[in-house]
């Protein structure tokens, strides 16, 4: 027989995260390695289990993750993204207070294109008047 899992996509800036919900005793493993040995700060692991703490279910399930893209706190963020659409479609009931809590919600913040004329996205080159 199958077992029950539960998928969410997440995206924050340039990472892309694919979390599988399993019914299990909460480890989190990311990119097959443990999250305590995959990130290098206590911050980017309270990040991620932000949704699981929220809805109360930390000790319920197993995540397994596959992120790709970006630096560490970027897929530290879809993470978060993923495992909380993974949950959504686990129980419709966490709806409300994982929307309450802004983690349904696409950050949309990434790093502005550079501009022809200027060093970075908006520092222009110093200005002389002689």
């Amino acid at each position: 027989m199958a077992q029950v899992q539960y998928n969410g996509t997440g995206r924050r800036k340039t990472s892309t995260a694919r979390v599988r919900l399993v019914p299990g005793t909460g480890k989190v493993t990311v990119n097959k390695v443990d999250a305590e040995q995959y990130f290098p700060y206590e911050t980017l692991r309270v990040i991620l289990k932000q949704p699981l703490a929220i809805t109360e279910t930390e000790g319920n399930y197993d995540v397994l993750v596959n992120v790709h893209g970006g630096g560490f706190t970027g897929q530290a963020g879809a993470i978060r993204h993923g495992i909380a659409r993974a949950l959504l479609e686990a129980d419709p009931e966490y709806r409300t207070p994982l929307k309450r809590a802004g983690l349904l919600t696409r950050d949309a913040r990434a790093k502005e294109r550079k501009k022809y004329g200027l060093k970075k996205a908006r520092r222009a080159p110093q200005f002389s008047k002689r």
